[in-house]
Formats: C-alpha cells, sequence, structure tokens
C-alpha cells in the first residue's frame, strides 16, 4: 500500500452524467489513504500537455450531482502515436505521478493499453460511457442517466404526437449499440424500435404501420438508434412518407441532450462505488484492469479483454415489444 504516493486521474472520449461522481471519490478515496490524488484536463491531451494539476478535497465538492466533467475530456490524435505516448510519460514522470485511473468508453481503454505496453505504470479503468457497450460490468457510468433522459422526452413527444395525430421518427444515441433506444423505447411504449444489433427489415416497418392505419391507431412513435444498420433516420423517414404521404410524419433528433443534465441516483451510486474501488484495487496490488460491477458485485476485467459488448439482443424482449405495441 506504500508504494503509491500519487495517482493521476483523466476523462477521456465522450462524457457521461457521473464521470464527476467518479472524479469525487477517487480524490476523496485517495486522500483518505493518504495518497496524492492529481487532476489531468482533457484527457490524453492534456497528459500530453502536461496540464495536470493536484487535487484537494475542496476541488470535488458540490459535483456528485453535475453532469459533464470537471477534468473535460477530449479525443487526442497525438497521443495514437509512440512519441505521444513517449510525451505523456515524461509528463507523468516529471511529477512523480505513479499511478493513473481512467474514466472512459474502449477507446480510452485501447488506449491505456497501448501506454502501458511501453511504459510500465499501473493503471485502473472505469467504465464510462452512455452506451453500456463494454465487456466486464453489467452498467457503465451514465448510461441510466442518458436513458431515463430520453424516457423523458420520448414522453413529451408522444403526448404532442398524441394532439395533432402524427408519427414520429425518435432518433437516439447509439452509434454501435442499441441499448439506450431498446430501453428507452420499451419504457416509453413505442410502436418499433431499431438498433443496430439486428437486421432492421425497411418493409416489415412499413407494413407494421400500414396495420396500424388500417386498425385507426393515430399515434406511432418509433426510436431509431442512430447507429441502426442500412434504414438509418433519414432513409426510413423518407420511406414512409414515400409509401404513407398523408400521414402526418415527422423527425427529432435528441442528440447531446442525453450527455448532459444531472446523474441520476444510479448513476451516482455506480460511479461512487467504482471510483472506491479504483483506489483500493490499485493499493491491492493491480493493475491494467477495468473495474465494474457484474451482478451487483465489484469485477476486475484486464484490458485487453474489454472490448465493445457483442451480447445478442434476447429475442424474447424483441417478441415482448411486439406484443406490447399492438
Amino acid at each position: 500500500m506504500g508504494s503509491i504516493k500519487k495517482i493521476g486521474i483523466l476523462t477521456s472520449g465522450g462524457d457521461s452524467p457521473g464521470m464527476n461522481a467518479a472524479i469525487r471519490a477517487i480524490v476523496r478515496t485517495s486522500i483518505y489513504y493518504g495518497i496524492e490524488p492529481y487532476g489531468i484536463r482533457r484527457g490524453y491531451q492534456g497528459m500530453i500537455e502536461g496540464d495536470i494539476f493536484k487535487m484537494e478535497t475542496t476541488d470535488v465538492a458540490n459535483i456528485i450531482q453535475t453532469g459533464g466533467t470537471i477534468l473535460k475530456t477530449a479525443r487526442s490524435k497525438e497521443f495514437m502515436t509512440v512519441e505521444g505516448r513517449a510525451k505523456a510519460y515524461e509528463q507523468l514522470r516529471k511529477l512523480g505521478i505513479d499511478a493513473l485511473i481512467l474514466i472512459g468508453g474502449d477507446g480510452t481503454l485501447r488506449g491505456a493499453t497501448a501506454f502501458f505496453k511501453e511504459h510500465t505504470i499501473p493503471a485502473i479503468g472505469l467504465p464510462g460511457t452512455i452506451d453500456k457497450d463494454l465487456e466486464g460490468t453489467d452498467f457503465t457510468i451514465g448510461f441510466d442517466t442518458a436513458v431515463n433522459t430520453a424516457v423523458t422526452a420520448i414522453d413529451k413527444i408522444r403526448e404532442t404526437a398524441d394532439a395533432h395525430d402524427r408519427l414520429f421518427i425518435v432518433e437516439v444515441m447509439g452509434r454501435d449499440a442499441g441499448y439506450i433506444a431498446l430501453n428507452s423505447g420499451i419504457a416509453c411504449g413505442a410502436e418499433d424500435i431499431l438498433i443496430p444489433e439486428v437486421e432492421n427489415d425497411i418493409e416489415a416497418v412499413l407494413a407494421r404501420i400500414a396495420y396500424d392505419e388500417r386498425r385507426k391507431k393515430t399515434v406511432h412513435v418509433i426510436v431509431v438508434a442512430e447507429g441502426s444498420g442500412k434504414i438509418g433516420t433519414a432513409r426510413l423517414h423518407e420511406a414512409i412518407v414515400g409509401r404513407f404521404p398523408a400521414l402526418d410524419t415527422r423527425v427529432c433528433i435528441l442528440g447531446h441532450i442525453q450527455r448532459g443534465g444531472p446523474a441520476t441516483f444510479a448513476d451516482r451510486v455506480l460511479a461512487s462505488r467504482l471510483g472506491y474501488a479504483a483506489v483500493l484495487a490499485l493499493l491491492e496490488g493491480r493493475t491494467q484492469v477495468m473495474v465494474g460491477t457484474l451482478n451487483d458485485n465489484i469485477a476486475y476485467t484486464p484490458f485487453e479483454n474489454v472490448g465493445k459488448l457483442n451480447t445478442p439482443i434476447s429475442e424474447d424482449k424483441l417478441k415482448m415489444i411486439r406484443v406490447l405495441s399492438a
């Protein structure tokens, strides 16, 4: 436990609600155990540029509820090079930082894997992404908040759709993963949900709309993940308007609203648990692992095993969507 004196903390890639709660937990746990925490602004790019400062407990006061990240975040092309990673290591060495805790998605952990093959320094990762698309954890920091934000928005859209007898296509985030679309769609009673994990048939979607039209169903909400395969929001809109010109069809893209706002209690608790566990993991001698939760227990997954989650979507869940939207 006495070998680690200074821990560097960074957030990288896309921001996610709950990152600040994780930062708070890491800083306060570090100080409790006599370790100096150092904030690294703007992720790996800030590490390269030496944008690093010592953090005190007051730096993380009143941030547990806030969205975004007080350490800022960025993507760094320079860090993808051997020379860039060497610059980053030199900045850490100058300050005597002898361990890192990284909060981000698969890109963040891939960067860490390359970095630590060249420079031996203990590191722990935390899953910070709204997409919930990482192996080794049941939930990622920010997912619950993003889904709840989408649910609130879709509920409001359904009300205005009902007032005008409209069809709405609502696009939510999820370039490679459809968990936000799937869960928000189920929670809001969407008539259709299109996600990247399932091959979507545009003719089948149009057939379901035709069925609803025949039975005089006046409101139709389709939730689409932004990476939903060959169809996509624009093509789907074009196909619906072409087949049903009399149907008042609108598109609403929720976009980055899903990244912002106060973290839900679930994300605050998850981030706090993982931030606390990350410091303890370093003190126990663990390194090159992501801290997550599996069946509500803390779990450690080696960086090289933390890839994009490729678990197939449950066929029962997909059938349930069709039954409940009938």
